[in-house]
């Protein structure tokens, strides 16, 4: 039975229940520009609100999908015509921001950075950083575990989270805004929602926690000869600068000089030359802005010395630091193919070069001509691959909503379903995981089995039935 349009706007008003021809103005994705599908929309502006909007979902059976900023990359928020989506959109305060106990209460609509923004504003520090930064929401980072580029000296959106307030599925509003950063009593209930991907709840505020601010930011782009060297100087790094290395991404050659070729819409100047094995991008943040930069220029210059680095420049200014940065984050640029598959994959660093050479290896068995991508953040094992099988290149291509958008034929599907196999499979044997960090939704839930076991699968299933007898939370999604 679907819920009466009346009922909620009882709750809401009017003016925040859009009805079907309504949600139909609205795209379906960040990415996606294509017609949302949904039975309604509603759009409440406190957790009172909310609770009872899911207490009418759950007395007539209505599923519910909750939206944030829509960028999540594995159809984690994906509708049909019969869901009930649960926009979170108005739930977006900063309530307040705790200075001597570093944290911060929010509701959980708040767009990550504003609440980075706000968290500078007094002297702190919101660890968390992503790309998506300017439309991705708090909720929705914290459904999904959210990781990024800060990853390696602060950890997942999980260890960012003191406290939780969330709804269960039938309406109950679970309290747990713990602000301590010691409160060892019993179960750490908020762990259960962190990660879930709104199918156990739906998480309405959150006690984020804040770090000292950084004022000085060291940031230099390397060329290798081979993945030992990468390995070599990561290692360096971490041990010369320590707690300062922030971020230690890694860049193939192949999407290197995609990043870099303006005919496709890349950077217009490279910062080094495009013939080399793998490039990195390393950043050092602390407070001490001179010996932070000698730190910083005295490990680069020992790595050289030793020869695990073959080339590197260091940026001079905040305009050459964020051109290096850009290299990074032109994942637009895939769209110069179609189609393309993305991937989020984690491995140990040592089974990298054998991992990325046996699927390339199998995939070129398919398609001799394939293109396949490789970067992501190298320290925390975190590794993104998109796969191009089709190599003729283009203009990216772009719709009228200036989101990227890309359709598969039947054929396609196919392919991406071989890829999927292949890129997959050959993790179980490296104990990797299908999701380092996007989760699982309905993209890879069909590959779960190879990074968690019978038990473990179980066990969330388990905890699914506890908690959403009814299967009404994003039903049908990561189990």
């Amino acid at each position: 039975m679907a819920i009466s349009l009346s009922r909620l706007q009882a709750i809401v008003g009017d003016a925040n229940v859009l009805d079907q021809a309504a949600v139909a103005q609205r795209a379906t994705h960040h990415w996606d520009a294509s017609p949302m599908q949904a039975r309604a929309l509603v759009r409440p502006t406190n957790t009172e609100q909310l609770s009872q909007v899911v207490k009418a979902c759950h007395d007539v059976n209505q599923p519910i999908v909750t939206h944030g900023g829509l960028t999540g990359l594995v159809d984690g928020d994906k509708t049909t015509t019969n869901d009930l989506v649960v926009s979170l959109e108005r739930m977006c305060h900063i309530e307040s921001i705790d200075v001597a106990g570093r944290t911060m209460s929010v509701q959980a609509g708040c767009v990550l950075q504003h609440v980075q923004t706000a968290a500078k504003a007094t002297g702190l520090l919101y660890a968390l950083d992503l790309g998506a930064r300017g439309s991705c929401t708090i909720g929705g980072n914290i459904a999904t575990n959210a990781g990024g580029v800060s990853v390696l000296r602060y950890g997942m959106t999980r260890e960012q989270i003191l406290g939780l307030e969330v709804v269960l599925a039938d309406g109950t509003v679970l309290d747990a805004m713990n602000a301590l950063m010691k409160n060892n009593t019993g179960y750490d209930l908020k762990q259960l929602f962190i990660g879930s991907e709104g199918t156990l709840g739906i998480v309405t505020r959150a006690v984020l926690r804040l770090r000292p601010d950084t004022t000085t930011k060291n940031t230099a782009m390397l060329a290798f000869d081979s993945f030992e060297q990468v390995r070599n100087t990561l290692a360096h790094m971490n041990t010369v600068i320590g707690s300062q290395l922030n971020s230690f991404e890694i860049i193939w050659n192949q999407f290197y000089k995609l990043s870099t070729n303006p005919d496709v819409g890349g950077s217009l100047r490279a910062p080094l030359p495009n013939g080399f094995y793998a490039y990195a991008i390393v950043e050092s943040q602390g407070t001490n802005e001179q010996a932070d930069q000698h730190t910083f220029e005295q490990a680069l210059e020992s790595a050289l010395e030793q020869g695990i680095i073959s080339d590197a420049v260091i940026a001079q200014s905040e305009k050459e630091c964020a051109d290096i940065w850009t290299i990074r984050e032109n994942v637009d640029l895939f769209a110069c193919h179609h189609p393309t598959f993305s991937y989020d994959i984690s491995l140990p660093i040592s089974d990298m070069d054998v991992y990325l050479n046996n699927i390339k290896t199998q995939l070129s068995d398919i398609w001799p001509n394939i293109i396949m991508y490789a970067y992501g953040h190298l320290a925390d094992s975190n590794l993104h691959i998109t796969i191009a099988p089709n190599t003729q290149t283009g203009q990216v291509k772009v719709d009228k909503k200036g989101t990227l958008s890309e359709q598969l034929t039947e054929e396609q599907q196919q392919w991406k379903y071989h890829c999927n196999g292949i890129m997959f499979k050959a993790l179980k044997p490296l104990r990797g995981s299908i999701s380092a960090e996007h989760g699982i939704g309905l993209e890879k839930k069909a590959y779960l089995h190879y990074s968690r076991s019978e038990a473990e699968i179980a066990t969330m299933r388990l905890l699914k039935q506890s908690l959403d007898p009814k299967g009404l939370l994003n039903a049908g999604k990561v189990i």
